[in-house]
Formats: structure tokens, sequence, C-alpha cells
């Protein structure tokens, strides 16, 4: 599995885990979902994603994005 797909299951982990846990749990925990959001939408335009960067230093290959 290269970097790019590990970004992507992480962030959609990270969503479906926050909305069970607003569902279950409290409403606050949207703020990750919306969180993960943006991340996604800052790496898209500047290229930085911190999980794509700790991604490369445990040894996942590169791929096309990062």
């Amino acid at each position: 599995m290269t970097i790019d797909r590990m970004v992507m299951a992480l962030a959609g982990t990270m969503v479906l885990l926050s909305v069970l846990l607003a569902v279950y749990h409290s409403p606050n925990w949207l703020w990750l979902s919306g969180f993960v959001g943006l991340n996604l939408l800052q790496s898209a335009f500047t290229g930085f994603c911190p999980a794509a960067i700790i991604f490369k230093k445990l040894g996942i290959k590169s791929g096309t994005a990062f």
C-alpha cells in the first residue's frame, strides 16, 4: 500500500470514527471530522500533509501525490 492510499484510509477511518462517536457519545466529536476535512483541503493546495510525513518515516513506499 502506498502513502496516498494510507492517507485516504486514515482520513476515512477518522471521519467514520468521529461520526460514530458523535452519534453515540457527544456531538462535539464532529469537530474531528471538520479538522480532518480542513487538513485534506489544505493538503490539496499546499502539498503538506503531516500524516504523509509520518507514514514516510515509517517506511511506507511513496505514491503519486506524496
